[in-house]
């Protein structure tokens, strides 16, 4: 399969490959759970589902912004193959 068919399936998760080797990043993951459990363990029920609430509402923001920021990083890269190419052919005349 092409990158762009794997893309398509499923089989490339960006995701998932940024930061999943990333020791400083599951560092940070570890100490937000030791916090959040510190934080929640004097929680009422009704605190607790206010909290999810407000993480559901964290968690698609930022995957508004991991989209705009993919978009961007695309468009970015594209008009950089176009810029490259255009030197190129010029240089060639």
């Amino acid at each position: 399969m092409t990158v762009l068919e794997n893309l398509w399936y499923g089989n490339i998760n960006p995701r998932e490959v940024i930061l999943q080797d990333d020791k400083r990043f599951k560092s940070l993951l570890s100490l937000m759970g030791k916090n959040r459990e510190k934080l929640t363990g004097s929680f009422t029920d009704k605190q607790k589902e206010l909290l999810e609430k407000y993480d559901d509402v964290i968690n698609e923001m930022h995957s508004l912004a991991e989209v705009e920021s993919v978009t961007c990083g695309f468009s970015l890269g594209i008009r950089l193959m176009m810029e490259s190419i255009s030197i190129e052919l010029t240089a060639n005349e």
